[in-house]
Order: C-alpha cells, then sequence, then structure tokens
C-alpha cells in the first residue's frame, strides 16, 4: 500500500455562520486532509502537534480511519491551536476572531521512521519553514509532493516560501491567493508565473465556481456541483487537497491525465464537507455516498459534440 505523509494542523475551531455557530470542535488542516484521503487505499500518517487538552476521542477518530498519528506530538501542560471566525452572509468572506498558536508557536515536526520514505507528501497550510523541516527529513524523494499555502504566508514569510515552491510539484491555492503570489490578474499569466517559481502542476481553487489545473500550456476545469444546502466552508479546501492527494497515492500515477480524476475526486469530497459545521459530515461519510456523488459529477460535465 502507498504511503502518504500528511502534514498540517490538527487544532480547535470555533464556527459562526448565517446558519448558526459552534463552541470549540475539532478542526485543522491536517484533520480535513486525512480525513479526506481516508477515503482512498493508502496508508497515511499526520504530522502536527496538539497539548494535552486535545480529546482522546478525536485521536481515536483518526486512528479508526486508519491513519498514523505517531507523529502528532502531543505536549503535556500545552494547549492546542484554536482559531475562531465568523462568515460573512456570501460564505465567500470570513473574519477571523481569534487565532491562538499555542504548542504550534514552537513546533519542530518529527516524520515518523516509516513514513520518511512516503510516496506523496501533502504539505497543508503552514510556516513554509515548517514545511522545508519535513522535506529535509525524508530518506527518499516522492513521486509527488504537493504544496497548500496562503496569502498569510505570502505576506510574513515570501522569501521562506519561495524557497519551498523550488521543491514541490503541486500547488494549491485560491484565485486571490494566485493573483497576490503572481502579481498577475489573468489566471492563466498568474499559474505561467508561478511555473518559473517551481511547481510543475499549478491547482487553482475557486470555491463554489470549481478549480483549474494548470501543467504548461494544458489546462482543465473542474466545476463545483451545485448543493442545496452549504451550512460551513471551514476546511473545504484542505478537503479538497486530501482528496487530490489520496488520489493520486491510491493510483501511483502523476501524469496530467490522472490530476485531472485528482481534482473531481477532490472536489467531490469537498462538496460534502460544506454540508455540516466542522468535521462532521466527513466523520459520518459513507463510500456509496461519495461513489453516488461521483455519478452526478459525471452526469454534470459530460456532453457530446456533434460537428
Amino acid at each position: 500500500m502507498n504511503k502518504l505523509l500528511i502534514v498540517g494542523t490538527v487544532a480547535f475551531d470555533a464556527i459562526e455562520t448565517p446558519f448558526g455557530k459552534t463552541d470549540k470542535i475539532l478542526g485543522g488542516a491536517g484533520t480535513y486532509i486525512g480525513l479526506s484521503a481516508s477515503f482512498f487505499n493508502v496508508s497515511s500518517a499526520i504530522v502536527s502537534v496538539v497539548g494535552d487538552d486535545f480529546p482522546q476521542e478525536y485521536l481515536d477518530l483518526m486512528t479508526a480511519r486508519n491513519i498514523d498519528i505517531s507523529g502528532i506530538e502531543i505536549v503535556k501542560g500545552g494547549k492546542t491551536f484554536f482559531w475562531a471566525g465568523k462568515y460573512h452572509n456570501d460564505l465567500n468572506s470570513r473574519d477571523t476572531l481569534v487565532t491562538e498558536l499555542n504548542t504550534l508557536a514552537d513546533f519542530n515536526p518529527v516524520v515518523p521512521e516509516n513514513f520518511k520514505d512516503a510516496d506523496v507528501v501533502m504539505l497543508g497550510n503552514l510556516h513554509p519553514n515548517i514545511q522545508i523541516g519535513v522535506l529535509d527529513q525524508l530518506t527518499a524523494q516522492p513521486k509527488l509532493v504537493v504544496l497548500d499555502t496562503m496569502n498569510f504566508w505570502m505576506d510574513c514569510a515570501l522569501p521562506e516560501l519561495k524557497e519551498v515552491m523550488k521543491r514541490i510539484d503541486v500547488i494549491t491555492i485560491n484565485d486571490e491567493e494566485a493573483r497576490q503570489l503572481s502579481g498577475e490578474y489573468s489566471l492563466v499569466k498568474a499559474a505561467a508565473k508561478i511555473h518559473e517559481m517551481g511547481p510543475k502542476y499549478v491547482v487553482i481553487k475557486k470555491g463554489e465556481h470549481g478549480a483549474l489545473l494548470f501543467h504548461g500550456k494544458d489546462i482543465f476545469f473542474a466545476p463545483a456541483l451545485p448543493l442545496e444546502e452549504v451550512f460551513d466552508p471551514t476546511g473545504a479546501g484542505d478537503t479538497f487537497a486530501g482528496g487530490f492527494a489520496g488520489y493520486i497515492a491510491q493510483s501511483e500515477n502523476v501524469s496530467f491525465d490522472n490530476m485531472k480524476n485528482a481534482i473531481i475526486y477532490g472536489s467531490n469530497l469537498a462538496s460534502f464537507c460544506v454540508e455540516k459545521f466542522g468535521t462532521e459530515r466527513m466523520e459520518k461519510l459513507e463510500k456509496q455516498e461519495v461513489n453516488d456523488r461521483l455519478r452526478q459529477f459525471k452526469a454534470l460535465t459530460q456532453f457530446e459534440i456533434t460537428t
């Protein structure tokens, strides 16, 4: 079974949307990526850090999904990373209310020995120096390294971000971040500029408007599935990334054509994530539901041209 190494936050979130609000619940990029990737036939591990305030039931949830948690450091007396946010009515914008780094402030990642030769590495949204620290521990070159990042690191750690970008194969960012990173408004021109920074493949996420995949002159677009109800977009991008990386790890195929499939599988899983608050929908999601919705995606996009 192929190995997928996931690096990202395992955290607490408190979320408010027009449809309600939560107290502290399970969150974090690493969590969403891991839950999403668990729908594929891969051996995965999460590298992260939490405090001893992190409930055992959350760790048990990951173990039950066959996620190796030996790389999650538990700091005695420490407090787990916490983020609180409030979404606006359109759910496309949000205000951060609270950010408490806690144990994440001094996090030095340690990759489990049996994952230092991982086939696919998914670098979730963290400080670029942490991402570099993980790559430095690998004993073999992965078939694919995927990087997720955000505008915050472009603002405060751009030189470090550019260093890690030289060592990865795929970058996943949203359209606003692609424009900021490249200085180009056109997403086609933005992707070309980002290619020059290192990544062979550029995935630009457009939320409810789907995702774009760029590789040189080749472009692929996948729509987002129109949904009746969207409760909470938190973690949707990470769920997308987990589905993308999980599918690639399972299929052992890193070609552009196969990445088209990976984009669809990632978009499919992300469409479930937004239907409930936090990780609730992903925790209860059944494989049959995933397969049924994949058929909906196919019906949504399949057509014939007669000339």
